[in-house]
């Protein structure tokens, strides 16, 4: 089925839907525009979408609970932790997306400012559930082909990669990848991953026994004076 008589299917049941009772005409055939395979094809999948969420056949999107230190453990925390803080600051509508105008302004603030189709490509290159816009885990995927060096190296998302202040290789971007061999071959992750646990958990504990100190000297000079 051509996109046209999709858009057309959708128009009718849509109409129908908000006019009971009522029958729509037909729409008077278009003529033919010229559009590439890749706009066809994603017009063909959103229609298509669409009508299965009208009909209610259409599957839901099974959820499933994203752990970021476990799921890319190529990764440091303190990197994943400077990651999430980056897209936290360009997600301005809080809604845990980053959508195209909102990745538009991060291209701005760090000097590789997008046209629209570029926005819209860099997106699609990571985009795995299809809703145009940028998910925390969808985001980590930049990093992670970056450091793959599964990006080309005049795209937006090695740029954005590269001019972020998350430095995933003591080399560079580039030289991410035989960082990354080297590093695991040196020390699994799964030791790195609890040694770096142990050492926040160390941290709390000698914060919390400084504020038991303070609490006890400050009772004390309290009796001395109440005495």
């Amino acid at each position: 089925m051509s996109s046209e008589e999709l858009a057309r299917k959708l128009h009718r049941r849509l109409d129908a839907d908000t006019n009971p009772g009522t029958q729509s005409e037909e729409p008077p055939v278009k003529p033919a525009t010229t559009m590439s395979d890749d706009t066809t094809s994603e017009l063909t999948e959103k229609l298509n979408r669409r009508l299965d969420i009208h009909d209610g056949t259409a599957k839901p999107k099974q959820m499933k609970v994203f752990n970021p230190y476990t799921e890319f453990k190529e990764f440091s925390r303190k990197q994943i932790k400077d990651m999430e803080t980056m897209f936290k600051r360009f997600d301005s509508g809080k809604d845990g997306f980053i959508d195209l105008m909102e990745l538009k302004l991060m291209m701005e603030k760090l000097g590789a400012p997008q046209t629209h189709l570029g926005l819209k490509n860099m997106i699609k290159e990571v985009d795995e559930d299809y809703d145009g816009k940028l998910s925390y885990r969808e985001f980590l995927l930049i990093f992670r082909r970056a450091a793959a060096g599964e990006l080309q190296e005049e795209s937006g998302l090695m740029a954005l990669a590269r001019l972020s202040e998350i430095d995933v290789s003591t080399e560079g971007v580039l030289g991410a990848r035989d960082f990354f061999e080297a590093k695991a071959q040196a020390l699994s992750v799964r030791s790195k991953f609890e040694a770096e646990l142990r050492e926040e958990q160390e941290e709390r504990k000698r914060l919390e026994l400084e504020r038991k100190q303070r609490r006890a000297a400050f009772k004390e000079l309290q009796s001395t004076f109440c005495s």
